[in-house]
């Protein structure tokens, strides 16, 4: 059972701050790597997740990453952290949350890309000027943060 699984356990559908982090991951062409969910159903959004207890933003960006996508990541370069009112969710299950995203960026990646089929339909490199609609909102922020980041 995760730590966030065992907080819910004692304060029910009350707000938590939820610390995670997501990674742009870049390949040779310059598409970033996107992962299709399960939840929300069919948003495509970056790789990435939860901390758990003792975790670095970092040590969670990596272990996430391979968890979702079976790619070990590595030169994490930090983008931004994004943070407060605008980041507030209310599950489906009326879960209440504030999430604080550590945003990485990186384009030294191996092993071969495999989708967790347990939390996602795929993955897949795509052309970032060519984004699907049905995105998590912050991540396409996150996305749009790297593109200006880049050109800089």
């Amino acid at each position: 059972m995760s730590y966030v699984e065992d907080l819910r356990k004692m304060v029910g559908h009350r707000p938590l701050i939820l610390v995670g982090s997501v990674v742009v991951i870049v390949n040779n062409e310059g598409e970033v790597l996107l992962q299709q969910r399960r939840f929300p159903e069919g948003a495509w959004g970056l790789p990435g997740g939860l901390m758990e207890l003792g975790e670095s933003t970092e040590d969670a960006a990596k272990r996430e990453v391979f968890e979702e996508t079976q790619l070990y990541v590595r030169n994490l370069k930090l983008l931004n952290v994004y943070s407060g009112e605008a980041y507030f969710t209310t599950a489906k299950n009326g879960d209440e949350f504030y999430s604080v995203t550590t945003a990485y960026v990186t384009s030294f990646y191996r092993g071969s890309l495999q989708a967790d089929l347990e939390e996602s339909i795929q993955c897949s490199f795509l052309n970032p000027a060519d984004l699907p609609e049905k995105m998590i909102g912050s991540h396409r922020q996150i996305i749009e943060d790297y593109l200006r980041y880049d050109s800089i």
